[in-house]
């Protein structure tokens, strides 16, 4: 082999020169603008429950917005701890989201000894989608009209009056327990395997009073078969604005807003986590979605991706101190 003569190694050595900083160039230009495939969201329940149908709305907006497919991949079990697990060991990259909860988000740290994963850790918070008004519902027959009324039987009576809900840890007993704490009584938790069977027995007489979700208690409060008293949320529902909050009816410092909202895996992007946001807050303010909420009884929750990562600090803090003075216990 002979040597390259200079003249003919300088031009060889500038093309190499040129190739090294075309190479260093081309992820640059080969970067394909957010979302270039189809977006995945995790929902952690079966289909059909109101994380679902969520999920769906806001998902079929993302796909009108941005022509890409929205995939919805429901993995329900363990009170929607399995399908949270998954989608916080899904890669960072923007096309696996997660419709997370109150139950699996800020509840399931406190409520469950061993738990997959750490919300505060392994999620980024995206967009809060949805709160829910929670109804202080009680049977016609218990001589209450009001917050006051109901707290001045149960703390005449201490274990007299009793509250049905949706079972162990969900958020109907958790927000019968605040009220418990708040009120400084003692009203006794009987548990139903769900919510429509819970305002079943309160209906017939067999439970005094329950929390529940307004969309579903509403109807019955309207057709008189139970009295809605106040509702849990800080400010009146628009949904019923003539029922008066528990904290202005003479407890206050009492508030619950359970919530559903997008999240993703720890480390999302910043510019995916904001043009996500901004679309998710651009969908909420639409007519067919504020349609549809009104319907679900439902409130958008409009906000930034700090706001909604405050608002779970806030609530796995409040979660923990009613599971803890409760003594509320479960296992997955």
């Amino acid at each position: 082999m002979h040597a390259l003569s200079s003249a003919t190694a300088l031009p060889i050595a500038g093309a190499l020169s040129l190739c090294a900083v075309l190479s260093a160039a081309l992820p640059a230009f080969a970067q394909t603008p957010y979302p270039a495939k189809p977006i995945r969201i995790i929902v952690p329940f079966a289909p059909g429950g109101p994380n679902d149908v969520l999920a769906r709305l806001i998902g079929s907006r993302l796909t009108e917005a941005w022509s890409q497919p929205v995939i919805i991949d429901n993995r329900g079990g363990a009170g929607g701890t399995i399908g949270a697990e998954a989608g916080a060991r899904a890669p960072a990259d923007g096309y696996t989201l997660t419709m997370g909860g109150s139950s699996n988000m800020t509840v399931a740290p406190a409520l469950y000894a061993k738990l997959s994963y750490n919300p505060l850790k392994d999620f980024t918070p995206i967009a809060n989608v949805a709160r829910v008004p929670y109804l202080l519902v009680i049977n016609p027959r218990v001589p209450a009209k009001t917050v006051k009324e109901l707290v001045a039987i149960a703390r005449a009576k201490p274990g007299y009056l009793n509250y049905g809900s949706s079972g162990v840890g969900s958020m109907s007993s958790l927000a019968a327990e605040w009220f418990n704490a708040v009120g400084g009584t003692k009203v006794v938790h009987i548990p139903f395997k769900g919510t429509a069977p819970a305002l079943t027995e309160l209906m017939i007489g067999s439970v005094d009073l329950m929390m529940a979700d307004m969309g579903l208690a509403l109807v019955q409060a309207r057709a008189g078969r139970m009295r809605a008293i106040a509702v849990t949320t800080p400010r009146r529902s628009a949904g019923a604005p003539d029922v008066p909050t528990v904290a202005e009816s003479g407890l206050p410092g009492f508030e619950l807003s359970p919530w559903f909202g997008i999240v993703g895996p720890a480390g999302v992007p910043r510019e995916i986590v904001d043009r996500l946001n901004r679309e998710i807050n651009s969908a909420l303010k639409g007519a067919e979605l504020l349609k549809r909420f009104a319907e679900l009884g439902y409130e958008p929750a409009y906000g930034s991706a700090e706001q909604f990562a405050a608002e779970i600090r806030k609530d796995t803090e409040l979660y923990a101190r009613i599971i803890q003075k409760a003594g509320i216990k479960a296992e997955l």
